[in-house]
């Protein structure tokens, strides 16, 4: 039996999507807005999320990018937005699946069984991070240098948690607007190395010390304090 967690405010539809899920074998965990669904996805870790874009209080395109710092979780987006630009919004952002409402049941079915079987067992990184001069807490998407919180945009929470995450690594241009960006097609190198002058402004004024190196025609690291006094790779990750 598989776990899914359905994030829909529409009393209805929500309903109607755990009474048939539920004659099909599967457990269904309701929300009916987006914050109170990421609550629950930290609590249940489902093996799939359906997910409405015209929530309350945090919509699906904020929860979708929320997930995606922390998961490869499986997504089906479901919605009455039906035009292709939206489609292909989801679509890059990180779904997998896009149903547009009205659906019928066995469409609906089918595709979660579908996307279950193409997606196998998911992985979370919600570890929190923490060299002594950086923590990085992705489950709140929370920063802290020195013991002081910083606040970063969404694009520099995700590219500091994605260098910290491959610490001592370097990463090229394009691996970083693939792994950061949601939609990097058009986007040039000059764009991460504008974002990576931000981030280190971000985390210290004094750049010239930053644990974000540019590696010259390779791409950038994020090499932790010990790793930087004495090459012993000594990083630290808690729940």
């Amino acid at each position: 039996m598989s776990r899914l967690l359905v994030v829909e405010d529409d009393a209805d539809t929500l309903t109607a999507i755990q009474v048939l899920l539920g004659h099909s074998g599967h457990e269904v965990i309701p929300a009916t807005d987006g914050r109170s669904g990421l609550r629950l996805l930290h609590q249940h870790k489902p093996d799939a999320l359906i997910l409405d874009i015209g929530l309350p209080i945090m919509d699906g395109w904020q929860v979708l990018e929320r997930v995606r710092d922390i998961s490869d979780l499986p997504i089906l987006i479901l919605t009455g937005r039906g035009q292709e630009r939206e489609k292909v919004r989801g679509l890059r952002a990180g779904a997998d699946d896009y149903l547009v409402k009205p659906f019928s049941r066995g469409e609906l079915t089918a595709r979660v069984e579908a996307l279950l079987r193409r997606a196998g067992t998911a992985s979370w990184a919600e570890d929190i991070y923490d060299d002594g001069l950086i923590r990085v807490e992705p489950a709140t998407r929370t920063v802290f240098v020195e013991n002081e919180e910083v606040h970063l945009t969404p694009t520099e929470f995700r590219l500091l948690n994605t260098l910290v995450r491959h610490a001592g690594n370097v990463l090229s241009s394009s691996q970083l607007l693939s792994l950061v960006w949601d939609d990097p097609t058009g986007l040039s190198p000059e764009r991460v190395k504008f974002a990576i002058l931000r981030l280190r402004r971000r985390l210290s004024p004094d750049t010239s010390n930053s644990p974000i190196e540019a590696v010259r025609g390779v791409g950038y690291r994020y090499r932790p304090p010990a790793q930087r006094q004495d090459g012993k790779d000594t990083l630290s990750f808690r729940r």
